[in-house]
């Protein structure tokens, strides 16, 4: 199908981009890959869309004793990032988006901004606390992750403001990360999503474990049951199929299902994807 009509204006700085949606009430379009596949099937039909694709100010990942991504690094940069201590999940997860012209293409902000649930990014961001910073004409505000993704494709933005960085912090020195996906063979969207951070002592214990999981749930979503089942124990087969069960205990009946995958079978999933996580985070807390 087509998009119905809409006109296009291009922005050359952020403050342009907040003058031109406060104008026209439209929508920012960066790499574009969620929102022309909705606007092509009139899930969506804006007015007046607002590229902000060329606004180098926001593109690229800074340290900072964390990481500072800008909201227009695409996804093939954060797959490639080899910045010590950069968060191995986060690279994990970028490097398993769609196919290379998605990646080359599609931004880190644009997809965190879209908020779909199978999306991978929502999850790992979830798992690794990281703040959003939105920009509007009043200045910023910080959101954390935990806060920012509030139901299915939808987000603490305001209609106002711009999605313009993340700040994600560093790993090492016991502290590990991993993303693993059962994903839809077409699409590459996850079926079943897990993203695991943990710390471990110099005896190997586990200190703190954070997962959160997505494609099966309405938003990324922290699983806060988990940490019983880990902390305080060598994250071996056991400690991490303990962990897979406590996970399909928590989503409970909070499960999308569809043609392609049923909600008992996404459950069920969820557990083994767990157990992957956890045991690959495990592995790099070093």
């Amino acid at each position: 199908m087509y998009p119905r009509p809409f006109e296009y204006v291009r922005a050359g700085s952020v403050e342009e981009a907040l003058d031109l949606k406060s104008k026209t009430g439209g929508r920012f379009i960066a790499g574009g890959h969620s929102l022309l596949p909705m606007m092509k099937i009139r899930v969506t039909s804006p007015e007046t869309l607002v590229d902000i694709g060329r606004l180098d100010d926001l593109r690229g990942i800074s340290a900072n004793g964390g990481f500072t991504i800008g909201a227009l690094t695409t996804h093939s940069m954060v797959a490639s990032e080899g910045g010590n201590g950069f968060p191995a999940a986060l690279k994990e997860a970028a490097g398993m988006i769609g196919d290379p012209q998605v990646r080359n293409r599609g931004t880190v902000g644009g997809n965190v901004a879209h908020a779909d649930p199978a999306s991978d990014l929502p999850t790992v961001f979830a798992a690794l606390g990281a703040t959003m910073t939105a920009t509007s004409k009043g200045g910023t505000r910080d959101i954390g992750a935990a806060d920012f993704f509030t139901g299915l494709f939808e987000s603490a933005l305001n209609d106002d403001e711009l999605l313009t960085a993340i700040e994600v912090g560093s790993e090492g020195g016991g502290r590990g990360s991993a993303y693993a996906k059962l994903f839809n063979p077409a699409s590459r969207y996850a079926v079943a999503g897990a993203c695991a951070v943990v710390d471990l002592d110099g005896d190997g214990t586990c200190t703190s474990c954070t997962v959160a999981v997505g494609g099966l749930t309405p938003k990324a979503t922290v699983l806060g049951s988990l940490a019983s089942a880990v902390v305080g124990s060598r994250i071996t087969e056991a400690t991490a199929e303990a962990a897979g069960q406590a996970a399909r205990a928590e989503v409970g009946d909070d499960v999308m299902g569809d043609v392609y995958a049923g909600v008992e079978y996404r459950r069920d999933m969820l557990g083994v994807f767990v157990a992957r996580a956890l045991t690959a985070a495990a592995s790099r807390a070093v």
